[in-house]
């Protein structure tokens, strides 16, 4: 594996992150101790487009229960890379 795939981790798929497609708003699952720089630098290269912006986010875990056994999610790293208009990822374009 390249440095760049153990940055990215997955895409996101719901129907927020798809609406911000149209806006060229790609959102990611990445390595929790990667930073901006490190994100925009390893999209470019596994999908060869132009990266104008990211906006990252620590997500908190959330309390879960099953029956009386608490716990909770874990917590993960989110990144929202904004394209250079007319730049596209073909891997979302199969919605």
């Amino acid at each position: 594996m390249t440095e760049a795939e153990n940055i990215i981790i997955r895409p996101i798929i719901s129907e927020k992150s798809y609406r911000e497609i149209d806006d060229q708003r790609y959102t990611f699952e990445v390595h929790p101790d990667a930073h901006k720089t490190m994100i925009a630098q390893a999209v470019a290269e596994l999908f060869g487009v132009k990266v104008t912006g990211v906006c990252t986010m620590n997500m908190r875990p959330k309390p879960k229960r099953r029956g009386f056994h608490r716990g909770h999610t874990r917590s993960w790293k989110k990144a929202v890379v904004q394209l250079a208009p007319g730049e596209k990822i073909e891997f979302f374009e199969g919605r």
